[in-house]
């Protein structure tokens, strides 16, 4: 197993409020290490350009083809997501831009 990618899994669901709590200790104690803060700071800026309503450099409309895409994924076969992880997470509701 890559415990690298595992932990920046980790931390991209958490940065979309979508990781379920019991892996929650292993992304914040990921966040102690350089690497971790790295990876948080970086999904954090891609997420802000990709909401930004004139992000340079992307075509009219990127973020919402791209928000279909992904929506239209089949979800990984290691996990299925339960109902309760299929509802965005208060925090995640209250800290995008658009929804205010």
């Amino acid at each position: 197993m890559d415990t690298n990618k595992k932990i920046r899994e980790h931390l991209s669901a958490l940065s979309d409020g979508e990781l379920p709590d019991a892996d929650l200790e292993l992304a914040l104690a990921a966040m102690h290490g350089a690497d971790g803060r790295q990876a948080w700071d970086l999904y954090h800026h891609i997420g802000d350009v990709l909401r930004a309503p004139d992000a340079p450099g992307l075509s009219p409309g990127f973020a919402q083809r791209l928000a279909a895409r992904l929506a239209a994924e089949a979800l990984p076969s290691h996990r299925a997501m339960t109902a309760s992880e299929a509802e965005p997470a208060p925090a995640a509701v209250m800290s995008d831009p658009e929804s205010s």
